[in-house]
């Protein structure tokens, strides 16, 4: 796929006109990535941000005793390190690959001549950052308030929001990460996790094939959420 078809679908760039898609296709450069692979560190000077094209990444802390904590997961057509162009310009979390996949990176001193020539991409910037504001709020709420299985409810109904299927009233949707990266992104441990899905299984509300979870009771997920 072209730079120009990636970019349009981002929402960073929703509404610009074409002229500025294919100026933004111009700067944008196209990075491989492997599994496992870390495009930048938590620290690391920040000298631009990137668009998700193909496979998946986690944005995650590591504690200074080798724990980590996935942060968020990046999916297609997202943009993510944006904040890093603010404060301290330097990258909050590390990025790492999930899966292998492809980024286009866009240099810092680039997009920033494009920012000052078009008001409507800092409308769109401010839009994108409050959006993660509002992301890592609730996160921070759940991590708060929620007891683990209204937390493992909220994630299985967010994913179920973003990519699924439903057939005869039952919902089919695949895990985005791996369950240990799962219990680290709920603020729990692999144990609990496993309790809490054995717990929804016993219950009827899920199915749970590996990785492939099959939604029984939406109805009743919702309500484990608090939704």
């Amino acid at each position: 796929m072209e730079n120009k078809d990636i970019i349009r679908k981002a929402l960073l760039f929703s509404g610009l006109e074409e002229e500025y898609l294919v100026e933004l296709a111009e700067i944008a450069v196209r990075r491989p990535f492997a599994k496992g692979e870390t495009l930048f560190s938590e620290g690391e000077k920040a000298e631009g941000f990137y668009l998700l094209a193909a496979g998946a990444l986690k944005l995650c802390k590591i504690s200074p005793d080798g724990r980590e904590k996935v942060l968020h997961m990046v999916h297609p057509v997202e943009t993510f390190a944006e904040a890093a162009f603010f404060g301290d310009g330097k990258y909050p979390a590390e990025a790492r690959g999930v899966e292998r996949g492809e980024v286009l990176f866009f240099p810092r001193g680039a997009f920033m001549g494009l920012l000052e020539r078009n008001p409507r991409f800092s409308m769109n910037l401010i839009a994108s950052l409050s959006l993660l504001l509002r992301r890592f709020a609730r996160q921070i709420e759940e991590l708060s308030f929620a007891d683990a299985p209204s937390r493992l409810a909220s994630y299985l109904l967010d994913l179920a929001g973003r990519k699924s299927t439903s057939f005869q009233g039952k919902t089919y949707l695949e895990l985005d990460m791996r369950k240990g990266e799962l219990a680290s992104r709920l603020g729990t441990v692999s144990e609990t996790l496993s309790r809490t899905f054995k717990k929804m299984k016993d219950e009827g509300i899920i199915e749970l094939d590996g990785n492939k979870v099959t939604i029984m009771q939406m109805e009743r997920l919702k309500m484990m959420a608090g939704k």
